[in-house]
């Protein structure tokens, strides 16, 4: 793994346990073993180092979107997306735990406002997309609440494990949510 690399993946991991405004560069180089000059030449803030290491999932988070946005919310379609919105779930947790727990408080952090805003066009799409508020509350539920329990669970002490087992209870649990939903 380069230093950029390992860089990321130290920062993304400060941020996400100690919170970006907790978090300083030296911290992160001391953690990589490098100077502060080190990763200030890697990147050229600490904006620069969080846009680097969330910029990535917030991609693939606006990519689910439009792809659901394109394909619309039909059975079949609507379980393609739960698969992969729980794989996205799974493959950036710090980063989901970061939008969750740091995202209203870091609005005037440019990579940050834009997962808000991803986060708050999935939000609309799915209360657009049905009539009542009991189906509101069930995607509300569905998605907030499984990105919330995977993004937490370490902190509740109930460490899920991301395996095939967990992968399919949570879709399973996802869809018998949403079964009843008929978008429009």
């Amino acid at each position: 793994m380069s230093s950029h690399e390992e860089l990321q993946r130290i920062a993304l991991t400060e941020f996400a346990s100690a919170g970006y405004t907790g978090t300083s560069i030296q911290r992160i180089a001391e953690l990589a073993g490098l100077s502060k000059s080190s990763v200030l030449y890697h990147f050229t803030s600490k904006e620069a180092l969080l846009e680097a290491a969330v910029g990535p999932a917030i991609d693939r988070l606006e990519a689910l979107m439009a792809k659901l946005e394109h394909n619309g919310l039909s059975a079949e379609h609507r379980q393609t997306f739960l698969e992969e919105f729980v794989d996205f779930l799974f493959d950036c947790r710090q980063e989901v735990h970061m939008f969750i727990n740091q995202g209203p408080s870091l609005r005037d952090v440019a990579v940050i406002e834009r997962a808000n805003d991803t986060v708050r066009n999935l939000a609309t799409y799915f209360a657009a997309a049905t009539t009542n508020p009991h189906d509101k509350m069930r995607f509300g539920i569905a998605l907030g609440g499984s990105a919330y329990m995977l993004c937490t669970a370490d902190n509740l002490a109930l460490p899920l494990e991301a395996n095939e087992d967990t992968r399919a209870a949570l879709i399973t649990i996802m869809s018998e949510l949403l079964s009843p939903i008929r978008a429009h």
